[in-house]
């Protein structure tokens, strides 16, 4: 009887620990925002999505931004990837939100700024704004 007491109890021990982990990331929102920084006017054409989330094709007027909300999973697995175009560039995509990159850098707030140079994520740990994508790439 002593044995199968101590099992349960390891196992429950387990099961505790193993709940408090998964919840860590599967009870925080995380707000992504994609900011139209072209200039002149121009307006951005994005289209979002995740595997199971398309968010529709959106037209960001310049000056503007365009933002979602979503749950990260609790495999550390969600990734949200866009395509943009604009006058100069007629089609380019991106990772949004990968939780391997970002659950670090942008814990709840993940930002992104589009500008004629290129794009630009904010860091959620320095406060500075880091060059991350160029177009030519």
């Amino acid at each position: 009887m002593q044995a199968s007491a101590l099992v349960f109890s390891n196992a429950l021990v387990i099961l505790l620990i193993f709940s408090s982990c998964t919840s860590v990331h599967s009870d925080d929102n995380v707000h992504v925002s994609i900011k139209n920084r072209l200039g002149n006017g121009k307006n951005l054409t994005l289209h979002c999505q995740s595997k199971d989330t398309d968010l529709g094709e959106q037209n960001v007027a310049d000056g503007s931004e365009y933002g979602w909300d979503f749950t990260p999973n609790v495999w550390g697995t969600t990734l949200y990837y866009c395509g943009m175009g604009w006058e100069e560039v007629q089609q380019y995509n991106y990772d949004a939100y990968s939780f391997q990159r970002d659950f670090v850098r942008c814990v709840s707030q993940c930002s992104w700024l589009i500008s004629a140079e290129g794009i630009y994520g904010l860091n959620g740990n320095t406060g500075f704004w880091e060059f991350a994508y160029n177009w030519s790439s």
